[in-house]
């Protein structure tokens, strides 16, 4: 099953994770984790980079953030780069989790972000779709070497 890092800005992450629960029950492998104001980036690395190992049990981890490119966003940016099965989600809503719920037994992480992002949800979009539309910068010098 994979895991989901719900990641917001204030309050909004536990608020979400509260409701899926209440329709759901309990649900393994899922952590909220808010960013509240004030709220070193640093810190929020370490309770995301917490949050991920604690639901992350081999399948993959989906990072599921409000805004794309604020710092819950960036932080799950970074963390994924260095774990496999890691996807980054922007512009989740609560309707878009319990839609998506079911799906976290079936698919693997890839096939979730795909499934997500062709839903064509206003404001939703993945790191990876991102880095599509712009490649790495890659240095002239390192193309031309032999």
């Amino acid at each position: 099953m994979l895991g989901w890092v719900i990641t917001c800005h204030d309050e909004h992450a536990q608020d979400m994770l509260d409701k899926l629960e209440a329709r759901f029950g309990p649900l393994p492998q899922c952590r909220a984790v808010n960013y509240w104001r004030g709220l070193s980036t640093n810190m929020l690395s370490r309770m995301m980079c917490d949050a991920l190992h604690e639901t992350d049990t081999g399948d993959g981890v989906i990072f599921l953030t409000d805004k794309s490119g604020a710092a819950p966003y960036r932080s799950a940016a970074l963390l994924s780069h260095k774990h496999e099965n890691c996807e980054v989600i922007s512009g989740i809503n609560y309707a878009l989790l319990e839609a998506m719920y079911p799906q976290r037994e079936t698919l693997t992480s890839a096939e979730f972000r795909n499934t997500l992002v062709d839903m064509q949800v206003p404001g939703v979009s993945s790191l990876w779709h991102q880095q599509q539309k712009n490649p790495p910068f890659v240095l002239l010098h390192d193309l031309y070497k032999n």
